[in-house]
């Protein structure tokens, strides 16, 4: 045949331009969604597995009344503050079932008068024990933190070598840890837990709010413990040992989050499907009604000598091309509503949140696409096969 069936389809797309935008946003809806939903799931999990490996502890042990608050802290970010003897660290070492114990002192900014950020966390750590933040330094930057220099999360938007004021002294940044999603992490400065207890004996002298808080004081001792043992037989050893305090498992925390975003995730599913089979119905209505429109010039292409494949394949091609178009343009409206609105959903959500690598955000995408693909293919199948099967003569006259 001199004439182009791929040609022929495309003017058909073209000449109904209203009804295959229908078509197309039919499809986008669709795969935006799923893409959507599939880039939060698989971003919080990505985030919570780098956040907790650099955490790098099994239990966090609190004072018993600020559970909630440290739970929150961790998964959410939530600037606090809270303290315990540092007597406590000992005796948890001592519990059994404890490989090893870290302390951390977490302080908060104040106003702008004595430091560069409000309501920044300060984590002091121990470089001798700790297991979460000196590593890093240790591989990373190769050589010990100075007396007046400190780590930042990834968002703290300040570059290395840099100078933070906080409390009326400055101090240089050496460095900055990945990013992990977990603002816990991200938003924070560390420095080494004796520049933090300098900085508090100072701040009466240097700074207009002075900051109490005992030298002897702690915020959280992480504890990763023997293999042997489960965190939650530690974290009971520890609470019966120990009054006033509370072990709070990490993957407990993990699971909460785990648990609430499958909540939201299957009901959101179950919309994803409604969505589905709707788009699925209107695309087979509309190309029925197409394939009735066009009986004449299918008999006409059948009478030319068009075998029935070709009919078929006309059908096909429109069908699978307003497919692909509409996937594409799903996907680009949610995977920009997504990154825009990143920092919201973290927050309405309380889950951290991290955008996919690169491998992984490819494979949704392919996903996605093959599933605008799929919806169109399916949704056009009957009436392509329908087409196929007109007579010629039989399709001329009914189109007259």
């Amino acid at each position: 045949m001199g004439i182009s069936l791929f040609g022929i389809a495309e003017r058909n797309l073209r000449r109904k331009y209203f009804r295959s935008i229908a078509i197309a946003l039919s499809v986008a809806v669709v795969a935006g969604t799923l893409f959507s939903v599939t880039t939060v799931m698989e971003s919080v999990e990505l985030s919570l597995k780098r956040g907790t490996a650099r955490l790098g502890a099994d239990l966090m042990v609190v004072p018993a009344e600020y559970e909630q608050k440290a739970r929150a802290a961790l998964l959410a970010g939530e600037p606090t503050t809270f303290f315990m003897s540092g007597d406590l660290l000992r005796r948890v070492r001592n519990v059994k079932g404890v490989k090893t114990a870290a302390p951390q002192l977490f302080l908060q900014s104040a106003s702008y008068a004595c430091c560069d950020v409000a309501e920044a966390r300060l984590i002091g750590f121990d470089p001798e024990v700790d297991f979460t933040i000196a590593p890093w330094v240790k591989q990373r930057l190769d050589r010990p933190l100075g007396p007046k220099e400190i780590l930042i999360g990834r968002e703290v938007t300040y570059d290395v070598g840099g100078v933070m004021t906080f409390y009326g002294q400055e101090f240089t940044i050496a460095g900055y840890l990945e990013l992990t999603g977990m603002r816990f992490l991200d938003n924070s400065i560390f420095m080494p837990l004796d520049t933090a207890r300098r900085m508090i004996r100072e701040s009466a002298s240097k700074a207009k709010q002075t900051l109490t808080v005992s030298e002897d004081q702690i915020s959280t001792i992480l504890v990763q413990i023997d293999p042997k043992y489960s965190p939650e037989q530690v974290a009971i050893y520890i609470e019966h040992d120990i009054d006033g305090v509370k072990a709070v498992v990490s993957e407990q925390v993990i699971s909460s989050v785990r648990k609430q975003l499958f909540v939201l995730l299957r009901s959101i599913l179950v919309v994803s499907v409604i969505l589905w089979v709707m788009a699925l119905l209107m695309i087979g209505v509309i190309f029925s009604m197409i394939v009735n429109e066009r009986q004449r010039e299918v008999g006409l292409l059948r009478a030319m000598g068009a075998r029935r494949r070709a009919v078929f394949g006309l059908i096909m091609y429109e069908a699978s091309t307003l497919s692909i178009i509409g996937g594409l343009i799903g996907i680009a409206i949610g995977g920009g509503s997504l990154y825009a609105l990143r920092n919201v959903i973290r927050t309405s959500l309380n889950v951290p949140y991290l955008w996919p690598e690169a491998d992984q955000f490819l494979v949704i995408i392919v996903l996605c696409l093959f599933l605008a693909f799929l919806t169109g293919v399916v949704a056009a199948l009957y009436p392509a096969f329908r087409s196929s099967r007109m007579e010629p003569y039989a399709a001329i006259r009914k189109g007259e």
